[in-house]
């Protein structure tokens, strides 16, 4: 939904990867069962956003012949628009082991390409007029398989920038791709972000090969590069890694880089750690998606790829604060035993409140399915109806 207080707030929707279902119909089944009632605890009468989460299958379901139409009947029935697709995880997102294997494939692979490529085209057909479009995915790679990559990543992300740079000479849509900072990923900091862009994107080499792809001149690929390629602030991931929210929106702006959307969520947060919260924690150390874990100690940072590494006896120190990834609901800012980054997060929305961010804003808790019951004990649509609600409260005083 558009939010405006004295200025423009831009959109905001939930992500749909908290549903599972992979091939279309899946996604549409999802779709018509819970957008109708969520819409009317959040935006009733209103046109309300979606932020549409399309794995390879169900992209590939929308080329089959009547897909499209069918998609854009019910969307325009039931008075919902489409701003944003969330295409990180390019397979199984529910009911199976997701941890690293969500950066599969990932920006190396020419597959990523074609499936980005295909979302962007799917976008382009779903944008109301006048509205500018979002894509966040995979922040490269996954940290550990870097070394070699960097390359082919660099050239499929400028051969995607020259996709998005056509349709925007064809019908005039300005979609951006967005790169999604996270925990052990190759764009996991916002400072190691700003040198990939700096260094990979925006310097000579990189607008000359945008120039040469798009057959545009080296001052209309300088714009578009900053236009059509930038960031998915998470907020989770960035509370995670102990990030500055003032700081470190200052320094993408500081940097020319587009903020394309931001994924409203809250992360774990444990102020000492000792046995006993490492016990509760436990609970969350669940087996299908990775929940990376940051301990600030002393100033110094210590990461681990996974919340049972951290919670091993040879990992955390005693008394530190630790932070993992598990995004809990964002209007919880205490769970049993421990904490959750909320005020980091209100910290952001204030930040938007007074000086609009980005167009898109996505609540995006994705874990629903695998919190401990005793945080389950709402039906979905009203959890996520909720959220969205907290949100629209924050940025609306």
């Amino acid at each position: 939904m558009h939010l405006s207080s004295g200025r423009d707030l831009g959109h905001l929707t939930y992500c749909t990867n908290i549903h599972a279902g992979e091939p279309l119909d899946a996604v549409m089944s999802s779709l018509a069962r819970y957008l109708p009632e969520i819409k009317a605890r959040v935006a009733p009468g209103r046109p309300f956003g979606v932020g549409l989460r399309l794995g390879s299958a169900a992209a590939s379901g929308l080329r089959e012949p009547g897909a499209m139409a069918q998609l854009k009947h019910f969307l325009g029935a039931g008075g919902y628009y489409v701003f944003t697709i969330n295409g990180f995880p390019y397979g199984a997102f529910h009911g199976t082991t997701v941890k690293q294997d969500a950066y599969k494939p990932d920006w190396s692979d020419p597959i990523r390409l074609a499936y980005t490529d295909s979302l962007a085209d799917i976008l382009s057909e779903l944008l109301p007029a006048g509205q500018e479009g979002s894509v966040s995915t995979v922040p490269c790679t996954f940290k550990p398989w870097a070394q070699g990559r960097l390359e082919a990543i660099t050239e499929h992300l400028i051969r995607h920038v020259a996709h998005l740079v056509g349709i925007a000479a064809r019908t005039g849509q300005t979609i951006a791709l967005a790169l999604e900072p996270e925990p052990y990923c190759y764009l996991e900091t916002v400072a190691e972000t700003v040198a990939f862009f700096n260094e990979r994107l925006f310097d000579r080499k990189g607008v000359a090969r945008l120039a040469a792809l798009a057959g545009v001149t080296a001052a209309d690929a300088e714009a578009a590069m900053h236009r059509h390629i930038g960031v998915c602030y998470d907020v989770c991931h960035a509370a995670v890694e102990f990030e500055d929210p003032q700081a470190s929106i200052a320094q993408l702006r500081a940097n020319g880089i587009l903020i394309a959307k931001i994924q409203l969520s809250s992360a774990l947060k444990v102020a000492a750690l000792d046995a006993e919260s490492a016990r509760h924690l436990a609970a969350f150390a669940e087996p299908v998606y990775l929940h990376q874990a940051v301990q600030k100690s002393n100033g110094a940072l210590r990461r681990f790829l996974d919340l049972p590494q951290a919670l091993d006896a040879s990992g955390a120190a005693a008394g530190a604060e630790l932070r993992v990834h598990f995004h809990v609901p964002v209007f919880l800012e205490q769970v049993a035993h421990f904490g959750t980054t909320q005020a980091f997060l209100a910290e952001i929305l204030a930040l938007h409140r007074a000086d609009p961010i980005s167009r898109h804003l996505e609540v995006e808790t994705y874990t629903w399915d695998v919190l401990p019951a005793s945080y389950r004990s709402a039906d979905l649509s009203s959890a996520i109806a909720r959220e969205l609600n907290w949100v629209k409260a924050q940025l609306l005083q």
